[in-house]
């Protein structure tokens, strides 16, 4: 470390791998689990985020560069499967940007308790996503107070929607979904339950970043794993607190993952008429709330575009993307990639909007295009725990860092079990209980799956082997 350069101490890691990972619109589809989603957190905990975090610190800290997730897979399996690991990682970006368009119109809609014209929907979606697509043309210091304050606005909310319902279930001794002994905690294994694997999944991804502090700490073996477990339950805290107040609120349901981002506005009303705040007061609060919801919806896209544009970015210098990715402007931000995130997901809303006008079954709002999106973004990180194994092998002698702790047995336990419960997550969000009524509700989300399959091979045909 130079001389006069500010260490990264133990709880800078620990609040940047919160901050990185915490993102409001994911506190719905977690509180839809019910009172099982403890179990469901603790258990992936501890068999996916710890070894995935891990994982992720050592090749990071091993094959340092600006592909990343790109790189490792490339060095371990070679440019198609880094090209496969491209497409997901960055269509998952326009789709996230999409899903939170329409969470946008569903909170004002809900907030103001009116009924939005297609017009209105469309109008306000196609502002947010050209308002997110101006700030990822800039550099993250250039907006650094949005981040920061929509990071605040996070905290505020999330704490506030759980101290609310704990305050609420203390005063009037009521809960929508009471526990009445320890069996409502623990899941009925089913195959319908295990499509919960990946909602919580989703929570924990972006904790490869962690692997790029290593330089800056002065103890990066001692405080990685540290800065994992505790940064871990710090944010599975700040996800389950208010999931709990939603489901002290209102009866979980699985709905909730396809009800929209009106559900936000439900939870509030009831949470404080529960309280015992004035209803004079309730309306002003909500729609308060509501625009500090929108606000780190914006916060969000602007914390990870510069991220997700340069590995884009990254990945078309290499020949994997189109080239149109490599653009960049003069602060050498890579612009263009910003520009087709806008027109991406402008046209997924303009779609989702002509489809839901055909047909409300079809189900093109928030669920479909968030569901598509963490399905995706699951899907890059598959190859990962494989190319952490295949480096062992075939790389021994590279200078690791960090090293993850333990023999043979230890390492590829820690790699096989979070490659399994990915692909089981992805499974079982697609097929659910394989039963033919979840399948046929599900078949918008087969479409764009196999849509994004066949643009991802359709880029890989075109890159060579042997580059």
């Amino acid at each position: 470390m130079k001389e006069g350069k500010k260490k990264f101490r133990l709880m800078d890691a620990i609040l940047g791998t919160v901050c990185l990972t915490l993102v409001c619109e994911s506190v719905m589809p977690t509180a839809a689990i019910g009172n099982t989603q403890y179990f469901w957190w603790i258990l992936l905990l501890v068999a996916f985020c710890l070894p995935y975090g891990m994982i992720s610190a050592e090749l990071g800290t091993t094959y340092q560069s600006e592909g990343g997730l790109y790189d490792w897979v490339k060095k371990a399996f070679g440019p198609k499967w880094a090209g496969r690991v491209a497409w997901n990682y960055w269509i998952n970006f326009p789709l996230w940007i999409a899903s939170l368009a329409v969470a946008v119109t569903d909170i004002i809609a809900g907030m103001f308790d009116i009924e939005l014209s297609i017009w209105a929907i469309l109008g306000l979606q196609l502002a947010y996503i050209w308002l997110v697509t101006f700030l990822g043309t800039k550099r993250v210091g250039e907006s650094k107070e949005v981040v920061n304050i929509g990071t605040a606005f996070k905290i505020i909310l999330l704490l506030g929607i759980g101290i609310l319902g704990i305050y609420s279930f203390i005063k009037t001794g009521q809960s929508a979904n009471p526990v009445t002994s320890f069996k409502d905690l623990i899941p009925e294994f089913s195959l319908e339950n295990l499509s919960f694997i990946s909602i919580i999944l989703f929570n924990f991804m972006g904790f490869e970043v962690v692997g790029t502090w290593t330089n800056d700490m002065d103890n990066p073996k001692k405080d990685i794993p540290k800065a994992l477990i505790i940064g871990g339950l710090l944010m599975a805290i700040f996800y389950v607190l208010p999931a709990t107040g939603f489901n002290i609120a209102l009866e979980a349901n699985e709905d909730w993952i396809g009800a929209g981002a009106e559900i936000v506005v439900d939870v509030l009303n009831s949470l404080f008429t529960s309280v015992g705040i004035s209803a004079s007061f309730i309306k002003p609060l909500v729609i308060v709330c509501g625009i500090m919801f929108i606000y780190t919806f914006i916060a969000n896209i602007a914390s990870w575009s510069f991220g997700v544009n340069a590995v884009a970015k990254y990945a078309a210098e290499d020949g994997s993307m189109p080239k149109a990715f490599t653009k960049v402007n003069k602060e050498g931000v890579p612009y263009k990639a910003a520009i087709i995130n806008g027109i991406v997901a402008t046209g997924i809303v303009i779609f989702g909007a002509i489809a839901n006008t055909i047909s409300e079954d079809f189900g093109a709002g928030f669920s479909l295009f968030f569901c598509l999106s963490w399905i995706t973004l699951l899907v890059s990180y598959v190859p990962m725990f494989l190319a952490f194994l295949k480096l062992r092998k075939t790389d021994p002698d590279a200078n690791r860092p960090y090293k993850v702790p333990g023999g043979d047995f230890a390492i590829k336990v820690a790699s096989w079990v979070p490659f399994i419960i990915l692909i089981a997550g992805v499974i079982f969000t697609l097929f659910g209980d394989f039963s033919r009524d979840y399948i046929s509700g599900n078949i918008p989300l087969f479409a764009g799956v196999i849509l994004s399959f066949i643009c991802e091979e359709v880029l890989v045909a075109r890159i060579k082997e042997n580059k």
